[in-house]
């Protein structure tokens, strides 16, 4: 039996607060082919498992932890260039050089609500979980266009053009289901999940600012932790697979993502942890 219990609260924080990244992903590129994710934002945000990921639970039944988060993120010229044809704001016959920048500043409220099941599966914790956002998405693109547009008769003629487009909304975003199954043998935890983005939060191809990506995914993988209640030692690594469907409005479909996340961390108290996580991500598609 651990006597050593970590802080739930804070471990739904470390298991959730960067999943909203993806929530507020912005707009795709246009194309029939199975590439890079979208405008390069995936579902899966590096940092989505953290410490003590594979740890059981507590103790059966309901628990809900609320988070507020804030992200500020911006992008180049390719980003920028995706988003104008997006828009229709970047003709097809054009080629051009694209000098702008794309930012965003998002704040959201997170609600996760967690089950876990009193009765073993597989000889493992079973628990399910639900993730619910809502909050403001401000995004701005700036930038110029430099280059030739093509004529009906082959011509070419030069083209200039400066950009400045604000967008904003306030609104729910998509909803993220979880199902894990953890086992715990003395000091080595494991645990396995599979996760989903559940379009319905607020999306439009032709708005620059989202609160959903527009497509669903599929993510699924296992993990590791080595927690040692009596030293207060703790490390732990979650390897999955994203893979996503079509994007009705866009008709693009983000290739295949592999993700490692990893933490390694000293607990001081029973409630205060030091350490360090980083990760690994690779598009596969």
């Amino acid at each position: 039996m651990r006597r050593f219990k970590p802080n739930l609260g804070r471990r739904f924080f470390s298991q959730w607060h960067l999943s909203v990244g993806a929530l507020a992903a912005l707009l795709a590129l246009s194309t029939q082919a199975a590439r890079a994710d979208e405008n390069g934002i995936s579902f899966w945000i590096p940092g989505f498992f953290g410490s003590l990921a594979a740890v059981p639970q507590q103790a059966p039944g309901w628990s809900v932890s609320t988070v507020y988060y804030h992200t500020s993120v911006s992008a180049g010229g390719d980003v920028a260039r995706s988003r104008e044809i997006t828009l229709g704001r970047f003709p097809a016959n054009l080629t051009a050089t694209v000098n702008a920048n794309v930012n965003a500043n998002v704040n959201l409220g997170l609600v996760a609500g967690t089950y876990t099941f009193a009765t073993p599966v597989l000889g493992g914790q079973a628990s399910a979980s639900l993730l619910a956002t809502y909050g403001s998405n401000s995004t701005s693109l700036a930038g110029s266009l430099v280059g030739t547009l093509t004529g009906p008769g082959g011509g070419t003629f030069p083209f200039s053009r400066f950009d400045s487009i604000d967008s904003s909304l306030i609104a729910f975003g998509d909803l993220i289901p979880q199902f894990a199954l953890r086992w715990n043998a003395g000091v080595n935890n494991y645990m396995t999940y599979v996760t989903a983005d559940l379009p319905v939060g607020a999306y439009q191809s032709g708005r620059l600012a989202n609160l959903g990506i527009g497509h669903w995914a599929v993510d699924a993988g296992g993990g590791y932790t080595y927690f040692d209640p009596k030293t207060g030692h703790e490390f732990s690594t979650v390897l999955g697979f994203t893979y996503n469907f079509v994007n009705p409005s866009t008709q693009y479909q983000s290739g295949v993502d592999m993700h490692l996340d990893w933490g390694a961390s000293q607990f001081l108290t029973k409630q205060w942890q030091v350490g360090l996580v980083g990760y690994l991500y690779q598009q596969l598609g």
